[in-house]
């Protein structure tokens, strides 16, 4: 097998069409067609599905999918720790953000990546954290800022911040605003009372909301499942409903901004963000420069919410 044709198997995958993935990697179509037809023929295998609209992958596609991300990911690794022994920090970084705070995250880790790792290409992907899990497990991702991620054998995690969630409404009016309004500060069984809109289930703080009221014996009302970010704080905004987010969510909105923060009691909805690996795949000088690279941002960008 070779990782020539192994690659262009994966890119063509992963983009869905041999025209992007030929535009992707700076390589002819015809040449990225055969190199696909090659490895079919060598293993005896259809892994693509052409159609009028690009490729789709067959259940072999699938599992060559896997491993070659797993292939191609290892042979970074050795390309890495070879350039290391001559003193550099080089290879690819892929970095996964959520949306809370990737908008706060992006420009000042970027910044420090290059100005310490100049030789190293860095990576940026915003999505809810089962999305990165799953992007740990297959190689996509070579570390990711989660939320209360549980402990399991195929992660390692390093606690960077707790944060206590609160209640966000709008000062629009509307149905949805309680009369009277609500105070600066709310038991955490009052929420079961008001209308939420949160992502559905299971992102993290859909699951922290969900445990912590049922520790209560009460269920949270949720007139609405939005699995986005924006477009949750757009409907609170408009006044159709509450959400539950760390304090810094606003800050995607200018100021001052239309939206009223309540913080949350009796208990407290305390989240975790964490730095978490694979503990399957051995990190490179690169990586651990890194980690400790997001983590110092990480904690430098979230003091002021403390």
């Amino acid at each position: 097998m070779d990782l020539k044709q192994l690659e262009s198997f994966v890119r063509v995958a992963e983009l869905g069409s041999f025209t992007r993935a030929a535009t992707a990697m700076g390589l002819p179509q015809p040449l990225l067609s055969r190199h696909v037809r090659q490895l079919e023929v060598e293993l005896r295998q259809t892994f693509l599905l052409r159609n009028g609209r690009g490729v789709t992958l067959t259940e072999p596609g699938q599992l060559l999918l896997e491993h070659g991300r797993g292939i191609l990911h290892q042979v970074a690794l050795a390309r890495e720790d070879l350039g290391a022994v001559r003193g550099a920090l080089a290879g690819r970084v892929s970095i996964g953000l959520p949306p809370s705070l990737s908008k706060l995250m992006a420009v000042p880790l970027t910044r420090e990546f290059r100005q310490r790792l100049p030789n190293a290409q860095l990576t940026l992907t915003e999505g809810f954290s089962v999305l990165m899990q799953d992007g740990l497990r297959s190689g996509r991702l070579d570390m990711a800022v989660l939320y209360n991620t549980p402990a399991s054998p195929d992660i390692e995690r390093q606690m960077l911040h707790r944060e206590a969630l609160v209640l966000i409404s709008s000062q629009a009016s509307d149905s949805a605003r309680p009369t009277p309004p609500l105070k600066a500060r709310l038991p955490l069984a009052s929420l079961a009372e008001l209308p939420l809109i949160a992502p559905s289930r299971p992102n993290a703080f859909r699951l922290l909301i969900d445990t912590e009221l049922a520790r209560l014996g009460q269920t949270p009302h949720i007139v609405l499942e939005v699995d986005g970010l924006n477009a949750i704080l757009d409907l609170v905004r408009e006044g159709l409903g509450f959400a539950v987010l760390p304090p810094y969510t606003l800050s995607n909105f200018p100021k001052p901004h239309p939206f009223s923060t309540h913080a949350i009691t009796q208990p407290r909805l305390m989240s975790e963000v964490m730095l978490v690996t694979s503990a399957r795949r051995p990190s490179t000088e690169t990586h651990k420069e890194v980690q400790t690279l997001v983590a110092a941002v990480v904690k430098k960008t979230l003091a002021a919410y403390l």
